[in-house]
């Protein structure tokens, strides 16, 4: 085996930079925060808790996502990479109270 390929085996593997996270609530009906910002150009990772004991839906058109969160249940949510702008979304079960907005920048 030649030299280059085992120093090669030696290096340990190259790590894969995960997506940043958000983390966003679900509490009272209501997302919190509001408003989430997010790096435009870049995949991120939602991490969406429901603090209610009834389920709810992250739902968004633009964003071309639909998730079920069980009460007391965490879920993750990758979106992007986005260009710049608004992104709405709401909380299907309860869309009156169940409101927010991405800002990729």
């Amino acid at each position: 085996m030649s030299r280059l390929l085992l120093a090669l085996l030696a290096l340990p593997a190259l790590a894969v930079a995960a997506p940043p996270e958000v983390s966003l609530m679900i509490k009272d009906h209501r997302f919190q925060p509001e408003e989430v910002r997010v790096p435009a150009g870049q995949k991120v990772k939602l991490v969406i808790q429901n603090q209610d004991a009834t389920p709810e839906e992250f739902e968004s058109h633009e964003l071309n996502r639909e998730k079920v969160i069980p009460g007391g249940a965490t879920a993750n949510v990758f979106i992007g990479p986005l260009p710049a702008g608004k992104y709405p979304f709401f909380g299907e079960f309860n869309d009156k109270t169940a409101r927010g907005v991405v800002i990729a920048e």
